[in-house]
C-alpha cells in the first residue's frame, strides 16, 4: 500500500507526524508511508524542518491520501500552481483531511455533500464557503473522511488501517501506540468512532 501524507509549508506537526508514525507501523507489511510536499524542504510554524520524501504526484497514485493542516493552508489553497498538482480520485483512493486540510478538499471538489469536520479556526472559513461543520472530531462520507482537532489525526490513521489492513492489525497497532494501561480504552474508542463513522447532527 502507498500512503501519501500531504504536508504544506507552515504545517502542524501533530497532524502529519502522528498519522505518518501510526501508519508507518505497517512498513513490515510492505506499506510505503511518505511525506509529500510541493517543496523539497518544508517548515512547521514552530520551526521544525522536514525534507519531503515525495513530491505531490505521489499522492495521485497512492492508495490513501491524508492532507494535513497548517497555519497557511488558505494561502496554499489559493495557489493554482500547487493545487493543480493534486488529482485525487475517491473512486479508487481513500482521502482524508485534518483540520484546515478540509479547505484543500473543498478546492478540489471533494466535499460533494457539503459537510466536513474541522477545527475551530477553520470552521468560519468553511462556513463562508457554504460548507456545514458538525461539532464532531471525525466524519466519513464514502471514501472521504474529515477530522477536526489535532489529536483526531489518530482517527484518520485508524480509519485507513481499518479499511486497508483489517480490524486485527488495527487493534494491534493502536494497542502499541496507546499509553501504558490505556490500551483497551484507546482501541475501543478509536474503533467505535471510525467503524461506525456516524454522521453527527449539525448545529
Amino acid at each position: 500500500m502507498d500512503i501519501a501524507i500531504v504536508t504544506l509549508d507552515c504545517f502542524n506537526e501533530l497532524d502529519s507526524m502522528i498519522a505518518a508514525g501510526i501508519l508507518g507501523r505497517m512498513s513490515p507489511q510492505g506499506w510505503s508511508v511518505r511525506i509529500c510536499s510541493p517543496a523539497p524542504v518544508i517548515q512547521s510554524r514552530s520551526g521544525t524542518r522536514v525534507e519531503r520524501q515525495e513530491d505531490l504526484s505521489y499522492a495521485n497514485r497512492a492508495d490513501a491520501v491524508l492532507i494535513g493542516s497548517g497555519w497557511r493552508t488558505r494561502d496554499w489553497v489559493a495557489d493554482d500552481a500547487i493545487m493543480s498538482q493534486l488529482r485525487l480520485d475517491p473512486s479508487r483512493q481513500l482521502i482524508g483531511s485534518q483540520c484546515s486540510g478540509a479547505l484543500v478538499l473543498h478546492r478540489l471538489g471533494l466535499l460533494p455533500d457539503g459537510v466536513a469536520c474541522t477545527d475551530g479556526m477553520t470552521r468560519p472559513m468553511l462556513e463562508q464557503l457554504g460548507i456545514r461543520v458538525p461539532s464532531a472530531a471525525f466524519r466519513v462520507s464514502g471514501n472521504i473522511a474529515t477530522a477536526g482537532g489535532c489529536l483526531s489525526s489518530q482517527y484518520l490513521a485508524a480509519w485507513v488501517l481499518l479499511r486497508l489492513a483489517g480490524e486485527a492489525k488495527t487493534r494491534e497497532i493502536l494497542s502499541y501506540i496507546a499509553p501504558v494501561g490505556e490500551e483497551d480504552a484507546l482501541v475501543q474508542r478509536a474503533l467505535s468512532i471510525v467503524s461506525a463513522a456516524p454522521e453527527p447532527a449539525l448545529r
